[in-house]
């Protein structure tokens, strides 16, 4: 018997799932990024963003930033296998450093003609898209926001004639005078 003298079992804990942007300082040398990959994998984990580029040549130093999804606990068991692996120097939990600063750029192509080439240009000044390439029939905008804003502007040229997009993942870094 449980605690409270009953038969039934114990109530399931529901853990809430939170969306977590993570910083890693890590030896640019070749399968960092493969190791890294693995670790999520081999865990089941998921990386819904993944940026990565060198930051210090002299040092050969890469910052990799990952969004990632899970509770508590998950993230806490993240953030610590990482700081184990070899090349990593250090981890950052930019969600609870406080308001960090995330944006994310997409290039989107939409095509069409007459009212919906008209709504596209509409759609992309007020979002205040640039556009980079433009035809008779198609248009190549360039948008850097947060992910929500880079969501609902492909959301609503989807109506208008959406064709393809590419989009870098999230560039993220803590607000304030601090390094990381």
């Amino acid at each position: 018997m449980n605690a409270m003298n009953t038969h039934y079992p114990d109530p399931v804990r529901v853990e809430p799932v939170n969306r977590h942007t993570l910083a890693v300082i890590v030896d640019n040398e070749p399968g960092v990024l493969a190791r890294i990959a693995g670790l999520f994998s081999g865990r089941g984990y998921n990386i819904e963003s993944l940026t990565v580029s060198e930051t210090e040549q002299a040092r050969h130093i890469s910052r990799i930033t990952i969004v990632t999804a899970g509770t508590n606990a998950v993230i806490e068991q993240i953030k610590a296998q990482l700081d184990r692996l070899v090349p990593v120097h250090r981890v950052v939990d930019l969600t609870l450093q406080g308001d960090s600063l995330e944006r994310e750029l997409a290039l989107v192509k939409v095509a069409g003609k007459g009212e919906h080439r008209v709504e596209a240009m509409r759609l992309a000044a007020a979002f205040g898209a640039r556009t980079l390439d433009a035809t008779l029939s198609s248009f190549v905008f360039e948008l850097t926001g947060s992910t929500d804003e880079i969501d609902r502007f492909v959301k609503l040229m989807a109506s208008v004639g959406l064709v393809e997009v590419s989009r870098t993942g999230v560039a993220a870094m803590g607000r304030g005078p601090e390094a990381m």
